[in-house]
């Protein structure tokens, strides 16, 4: 028999293209999971490099009716001195552009089964991914792995250019107080500035390249009637009701762990999904987090991509120091930027006596440890959601992408978090932590997570709005199947 999975015929098959970094695999992860238990037959592209990672970080492999394919990303498998070669996501992203389009049409028209549809991540269409789809005959949906406002926060560009308001005329723009300008024509926004919006998107120059990568983005993105956003009704009401005006078919479908969680124990384990991981997890985390009490711990990460400077790093080192409680900081071995971390000796001690610290952890089962009462983090959506989830207050460093607009919404929207400022000062870290952990603004939003936490719960319960439009896009992929 062929390696490649036999797949009945009759089911559904979808095609699943994530954008090549841990938050967009996980998720675009947990929505061919669902719909792969509910069902449909699933093919999940992923770059040769990030497939290895998940195999050996993450465990993951190829299970009846859900099947993993790899494309190219220009890297060798291992270098010269032994060690896994990296890239930047800039790299990655330029290799594909002119590669994947043609490795995407050779692996899908190899299929055993062909594809119902392909849903692609919706940054990923800057790889002519419409194209590819439009020569297969084969319907796209896009899925964004973000809240809504971080999918119209990318929309923006195309309304800005379209009056005018970018490109910034020069680089005083930055700072002459033009980008406090509200974006108050957008419901569910109105507290949204020009700074919080993607920093790509306040460029100077016409042909600057990050501009326009964004601006296609934002035009291909009306070039479809299906579209997934990973966040809950209740939450963006008014801003989901405006992107519906414009787009047929909008799928609310999050958070998708809420429904995972629905599944059985013995489901997901012969599913073969428990982690979705492109590093090792330490588990030392979790052992430390058992020795401590109730709300006790901040849980600091800031995420897989961002970098910081090193003097940053120990500002926020001295500040959760100063503030008198346990902290669990994850860090990187590559978030400081071009500067290997030394700690000053004073500093060194003092996170001993009250920190741990590690590389990687199970952030979702970190959160959701009792001792954690709050999470520092740079406010990337998956972090948000699933904080939200469980019922954690937050503390956010918004660095770039959606961060912003996301940092915006739950300081101003959902009440569930508080800003700190871009440079960072110990003072500051110190005190906002504090609040955090035993303040009454901290009591008041660890009562509006919970309250958020409840009413994810009840979305994703039976009919629930977004369990709804889970079935409902299951559904109408398997119309599709039968067209």
């Amino acid at each position: 028999m062929d390696s490649e999975l036999i797949m009945d015929q009759k089911k559904p098959h979808v095609v699943f293209i994530p954008f090549p970094a841990q938050s967009h695999i996980k998720c675009m992860l947990k929505l061919a999971q669902l719909q792969h238990h509910k069902g449909l037959h699933i093919t999940f592209i992923n770059t040769e490099s990030n497939h290895r990672r998940l195999i050996k970080y993450g465990g993951l492999n190829d299970v009846p009716g859900f099947q993993f394919k790899t494309v190219s990303d220009g890297l060798p498998a291992t270098s010269e001195d032994g060690v896994e070669p990296t890239q930047t996501t800039m790299e990655l992203s330029l290799y594909l552009l002119t590669s994947f389009h043609d490795s995407f049409l050779d692996l899908v028209s190899g299929l055993e089964n062909r594809p119902t549809c392909i849903i692609s991540d919706g940054f990923m269409t800057f790889t002519n991914i419409m194209g590819a789809a439009e020569k297969l005959k084969i319907p796209v949906v896009l899925f964004w792995t973000m809240a809504a406002c971080g999918y119209m926060a990318y929309y923006q560009s195309k309304v800005l250019m379209d009056k005018g308001l970018i490109p910034l005329k020069d680089e005083s723009y930055l700072t002459n107080g033009y980008i406090d300008t509200l974006i108050d024509w957008v419901p569910g926004m109105e507290n949204v500035r020009l700074r919080d919006l993607p920093e790509y998107i306040l460029a100077t120059k016409p042909d600057d390249m990050a501009l326009n990568w964004v601006l296609g983005v934002a035009r291909l993105a009306d070039q479809v009637s299906h579209m997934i956003i990973h966040t809950f009704e209740e939450l963006e009401t008014s801003l989901i009701k405006e992107i519906k005006s414009v787009v047929p078919n909008v799928y609310t479908i999050g958070p998708l762990q809420l429904h995972l969680n629905q599944i059985t124990e013995k489901q997901v384990n012969n599913s073969n999904f428990n982690r979705y991981s492109l590093w090792e997890e330490e588990p030392e985390c979790i052992q430390w987090l058992n020795s401590k009490e109730p709300n006790s711990v901040v849980y600091v990460n800031f995420g897989s991509l961002a970098v910081m400077s090193l003097q940053d790093l120990l500002e926020f080192g001295f500040g959760l120091v100063n503030s008198n409680h346990y902290f669990l900081w994850i860090i990187r071995t590559d978030l400081v930027d071009g500067n290997h971390i030394v700690f000053p000796q004073e500093l060194e001690e003092a996170v001993k006596d009250r920190g741990f610290m590690a590389s990687w952890c199970a952030q979702e089962e970190v959160l959701n440890h009792l001792s954690v009462g709050g999470f520092l983090t740079h406010g990337g959506w998956g972090s948000v959601t699933e904080s939200l989830t469980a019922g954690v207050p937050m503390v956010c460093w918004p660095v770039s992408h959606d961060q912003r607009v996301n940092c915006r919404q739950m300081c101003k929207e959902w009440e569930v978090g508080m800003e700190i400022g871009k440079n960072v000062k110990r003072d500051e870290v110190e005190k906002l932590v504090r609040e955090l952990m035993e303040g009454t603004n901290g009591e008041k939003m660890r009562k509006k997570t919970l309250e958020w936490k409840k009413i994810a719960e009840i979305a994703t319960g039976p009919y629930g709005p977004s369990s709804l439009d889970v079935d409902k896009l299951v559904n109408e992929i398997g119309v599709l199947s039968r067209n």
